[in-house]
């Protein structure tokens, strides 16, 4: 399997297809690797490989991905990964799917480099509304798993990084005033359930200026419509 490394970073990766490069955030928490998109209403790999050449990766300290944890790390050290590992496979612009907290991925990205992203897939995004605690609960759930594994994970670094992470408003990652102003088009699959909460999808398409919402995507003949307006648009905005 491929793997990209920079410093004490160690990313792990997988290409599928080819055409316009699509990177792909998995659905997880702090759990977000590729294998989990199996588990997922539909796994982009199967769907969209025959048209766009699909990156799908485990986030650092997530699947077989590695790296330090320090203090100071947060949603900016996501996105210079990412941004790393497009600068690695020479990829200068892309799309990015991303589910669950794969949508918070997405559009820290895009404040990190507008310029780089053509379109953000976002399905159920993740949301603070009432589920603070839900959101720490598993984050504490990851670091305990991570301190069984490594003796250079402190405990005072986790404890920053999941304020860092988690103690933010509305998508955590980024503000209402960034997304009111995102120049990206987005395409919003509402969520539904504590991690998802539909206010968040809906409130990410009334903010953004070039925004749509699929609000029912799960089930029946709603599964293949939702992918056929996927694929509509990562073509409209290629």
């Amino acid at each position: 399997m491929p793997s990209f490394e920079q410093g004490d970073l160690h990313l792990e990766y997988e290409i599928h297809g080819d055409g316009a490069p699509v990177l792909l955030f998995a659905p997880g928490g702090m759990r977000s690797a590729r294998a989990l998109w199996t588990r997922a209403t539909f796994d982009p790999r199967d769907v969209l490989a025959d048209r766009w050449r699909l990156i799908a990766m485990d986030q650092r300290n997530a699947g077989r991905s590695r790296a330090p944890v320090a203090a100071d790390d947060g949603w900016h050290s996501y996105a210079a990964d990412h941004l790393a590992l497009l600068d690695h496979l020479g990829i200068e612009r892309c799309h990015l799917l991303g589910m669950c907290i794969g949508g918070s991925f997405a559009l820290r990205l895009i404040q990190s480099a507008p310029d780089r992203i053509a379109s953000a897939v976002l399905l159920q995004p993740i949301g603070a509304e009432g589920n603070r605690d839900a959101f720490r609960e598993m984050f504490d759930g990851w670091a305990r798993e991570l301190v069984a594994e490594r003796a250079d994970v402190t405990a005072d670094a986790l404890e920053q990084l999941r304020a860092n992470m988690f103690d933010g408003d509305f998508v955590f990652s980024v503000d209402r005033a960034f997304v009111a102003g995102c120049g990206v088009p987005l395409l919003v699959l509402r969520g539904d359930d504590l991690y998802h909460p539909a206010s968040v999808s809906e409130e990410i398409v009334r903010l953004a200026p070039h925004a749509s919402l699929i609000r029912d995507w799960k089930e029946g003949v709603a599964v293949p419509a939702a992918v056929d307006r996927i694929r509509a648009f990562l073509a409209e905005t290629a």
